[in-house]
Parts: structure tokens; sequence; C-alpha cells
């Protein structure tokens, strides 16, 4: 059994970093970080919920590297991906005098990952980033790529900045504290690389998944790696999105309507929403003629079988929900172009691709019959 952290490069010339998997990999953060730095300072950025479990373990280590740090402890939550939170967030650090030379260390899940590294890109007009992600859902997606955002009152992620951290630190071992829905969540993302070009790993995690989602140690370093790996390659060749890097979003004009519509409360996770997405995309893909029957039935069985939702009908409150209310959500997806809705369909399971020519009538039958089943 391997003991040390695997490595992926992340390929942006100058700007490129590398990603470090493994287990205990809090323990050696100082030693991973120093040689980034510019000054031996840092402001922890995080979340009462990860300080209670992994802080001391986290600061002990920059403390053995004589790495300077302040600690800034926000509530956990989506809802912190706010304005005001953001406002907060940069008072604090600006008090703390954090200069260009110095680092932001984002530790925790999406949500702090997302807000800490949005501050960081704008403050003294950018800070170096590191991601210290603590969940399966950050570790896998959103803390490789340099996307950060806060979310607004219409929609998800609308303001935000592409800002590449200097250095990822993906512990796989504090993703055993996990509550187990959080950890089922995150593996919604891992799905997602399988179904976009990756048919082996999707059969992979077909006879793997529950074992990963169970927290099985090599199990869960086999998917982290194989998705880093995955995004690593994917942003290497469209940094900014102006191609294929918008196939990572598969399911999410769907996922991010939906997360819009329960308000970024607790009765509805982004992993979950990006779950019952990716079947939602896939069951469009094949009422458009892309795809066959069976490759629905597969993604959603596997979805299924991993404890995840599967319909829009599924999610609390969503009775009353009129799916004209969910296109209008979906109007103001980042890929929106000319007044025309861009989703990521597929013509199989490994086979994404982007469809600009969707008719809205298409996506409003499908809602329409997944919502009529709560009625």
């Amino acid at each position: 059994m391997q003991t040390g952290p695997d490595v992926v490069d992340v390929a942006l010339g100058d700007r490129g970093y590398r990603i470090h998997v493994g287990a205990n990999v809090l323990e050696m953060a100082g030693q991973l970080i120093a040689p980034v730095l510019r000054r031996k300072r840092v402001a922890v950025v995080t979340d009462e919920n990860v300080a209670a479990r992994h802080l001391a373990t986290f600061t002990a280590s920059l403390d053995s590297s004589s790495i300077t740090h302040d600690v800034i402890t926000l509530p956990a939550g989506e809802r912190v991906k706010s304005f005001a939170h953001f406002e907060t967030l940069l008072d604090r650090l600006i008090g703390l005098q954090i200069e260009r030379d110095d680092a932001i260390v984002a530790f925790g899940g999406g949500v702090i990952g997302d807000l800490a590294g949005f501050a960081a890109s704008v403050l003294r007009r950018g800070v170096d980033v590191i991601q210290a992600p603590t969940t399966l859902l950050a570790q896998v997606d959103s803390s490789v790529g340099g996307k950060t955002a806060i979310n607004t009152r219409r929609g998800k992620n609308l303001v935000g900045t592409f800002h590449q951290p200097r250095l990822v630190l993906a512990d796989t071992s504090v993703l055993k504290t996990l509550p187990r829905r959080e950890t089922k969540a995150g593996y919604a993302e891992v799905v997602k690389y399988g179904l976009i070009d990756r048919p082996d790993f999707f059969a992979w995690l077909e006879a793997n998944g529950a074992r990963v989602v169970s927290g099985d140690t090599e199990a869960t370093r086999h998917a982290v790696m194989t998705s880093c790996r995955a995004k690593a390659r994917i942003v290497s060749a469209d940094e900014r999105e102006a191609g294929s890097r918008a196939l990572l979003n598969l399911g999410h004009t769907f996922a991010h309507a939906l997360e819009a519509e329960a308000a970024y409360e607790g009765r509805l996770l982004h992993g979950e929403a990006v779950a019952i997405g990716m079947v939602k995309a896939f069951e469009l893909s094949s009422r458009l003629g892309f795809c066959a029957a069976g490759e629905v039935a597969r993604v959603r069985r596997h979805i299924a079988d991993a404890g995840l939702p599967t319909s829009v009908a599924s999610i609390p409150g969503f009775d009353a929900v009129h799916p004209r209310t969910l296109l209008d959500h979906m109007r103001q997806d980042k890929k929106v172009r000319g007044g025309r809705l861009t989703f990521v369909l597929a013509k199989g399971i490994g086979h994404a691709f982007i469809a600009s020519d969707v008719e809205e009538e298409a996506v409003i039958a499908l809602l329409g019959e997944d919502l009529a089943a709560a009625a």
C-alpha cells in the first residue's frame, strides 16, 4: 500500500501547479507549502466544522515549517458564498495587513475554496491562493482549475474570477470525517468524469463506487487521482472555458437552476443537484435522439445505487415548482449565448458534447413530466 502522496501536474506554463493527493497530507502541509511562498506568511480561511476537526493538525504543520499564520473562521454552508460574507472576509484580510507577497490558504470544502479564492484574486489586485480541500467534491473538482465565485439571489457562481492556485493539497484521510451525505454528494462529481469521456472509469465506478462512498482508502485515492488527472488535462487545454472545458458542466445547467430555486438551503447539496442534473442531461439526450435508452438507465441506476437523488420531484418543497420557473433560472447560466441555452449532452456514456440548439420546449416537457411525479 502506497503511503506518500501522488502528484498531478496542471500544465499552465508559469501558472502551473501541483496537486498532492494522499493520506495524511495535512501533516506535511507546511513542507509542501513553504517552497511556493514568496514570504512565509499566510492567512488560513476555513469554516467552523473544518476548524473543529482539522485546524490544529494543519497549523501545527505550518508551525513546523516556520510559516507565520492567521486564521479566519467563517460559518459553514453554501449561504456563505454571498456578497455579505465576501465583504466581511476582505475586511478581515485587509485588517490583518495581508500583502501581495503573502498567501491565502482556502482550508475547507467548495464553499470556502470558491470564496477564499475569489477574495485572493481581488485583494490588492491579486495575492496567491493555496487550496487545501477537505471534501470529496472539492478535492475532485472545485479546488482544481482556478474558478472562484460567489452566488447571488439570481443564480449560482454568477460573480467570480479565474485565479489559479499555487498548490492543491488533497488529504484523502480527512474525508473519513465527512458526513455520509457530503461524501455521496461529492461522489456525483467523480461520476461526472466517467460520463464525459472516460467510459472505462465509469465501468470501474460501477464495480467500485460503493467502496468510494463507504470511505475505502485505496478506492477513494484512485477515484480522487483519476478525477484530478482528468480535470488537469481539460484545464490545461482550455483554462478559461472557451471550448472543451465546458464539458465539465455536464448536468450543471439543470443543477444550478435547482440550487437557485432551493435558495442554497440544506435541503439540496450541490452534488445532489449535479446528480439529478446528469440524469436529466442523459434523459434529454435520449429524447433528442442522441443517446440510447439503455445508457440512460445505466446512468440513473448507478447514481441511485450511490444513494443520490435522480429526479427533480425528489427535492423537498418542489411539488409546487413550475418548469418555466426552472427555465428562467437556466437563462442565467454562464453558457448562454445570444439568449439561447447551451447544454452538455451525451451520445452515450463517455461521449459528452456541447449543444447550443436545444429547444426550450423539450426542456420544459422533460421537467414537467418529472415534477408531475410530485403532484
